[in-house]
């Protein structure tokens, strides 16, 4: 699987030979950069989970790699709880992985990554250098998906937060920018309505 960097290809095999066949081909992969190589990701994984004991026998790079890997699940609760396992973590590999679920439509999962980068938008913290570099290697990935979070709250949830100002996606997509900013050193493009915008039509 290419959703890793080349040099962790021995602790990806080792995740994959405990993962049961999946039900359904991976459909619709994304690429994007980490530390100038290139990665595909599954947008969407239909594995069903191996049993507790067998996670337990992966080593701490191998979970990591297993839970972003469960973090593409069909089902949206595999996808919160997992990627509650690395979202705080300062892997450059785990990125994607969390940038790509801020921008889908669980609000529970859009909750967990607020919580867990909060520090993203402190500038020179750890999180703003580790997203920004992502970022800015990666202005089409991230552009697309400040667009994606501006049409799920379109389509779900302009009902309950009628600014989009108010959607925790807003608050998520502000953060990034902050850290994009912070690591170039300029205003980073803004492809969303700011949070002081007045309802949209």
């Amino acid at each position: 699987m290419a959703a890793f960097p080349t040099r962790l290809a021995g602790d990806v095999q080792s995740v994959l030979a405990v993962m049961p066949d999946a039900r359904i081909s991976s459909v619709d992969p994304f690429e994007v950069e980490v530390r100038g190589e290139t990665v595909t990701i599954p947008s969407r994984l239909y594995n069903e989970k191996p049993g507790a004991d067998t996670e337990r026998l992966l080593t701490g790079d191998q979970q990591a790699i297993f839970h972003c890997l469960y973090s593409r699940h069909s089902d949206g609760r595999v996808r919160q709880r997992h990627l509650e396992q690395i979202v705080a973590s300062g892997e450059p590999w785990v990125a994607p992985f969390v940038v790509q679920l801020a921008g889908e439509y669980v609000l529970e999962i859009l909750d967990v990554i607020g919580q867990g980068l909060a520090d993203l938008a402190v500038p020179g913290s750890a999180q703003s250098r580790l997203y920004g570099e992502f970022i800015a290697q990666n202005p089409a990935f991230f552009a697309r998906t400040e667009r994606r979070v501006v049409s799920y709250w379109s389509c779900y949830y302009r009902w309950k937060y009628a600014e989009f100002g108010t959607y925790p996606g807003c608050a998520l997509m502000e953060s990034f920018r902050a850290a994009a900013s912070d690591h170039v050193g300029e205003q980073w493009p803004r492809h969303t309505p700011p949070p002081s915008a007045h309802r949209l039509p």
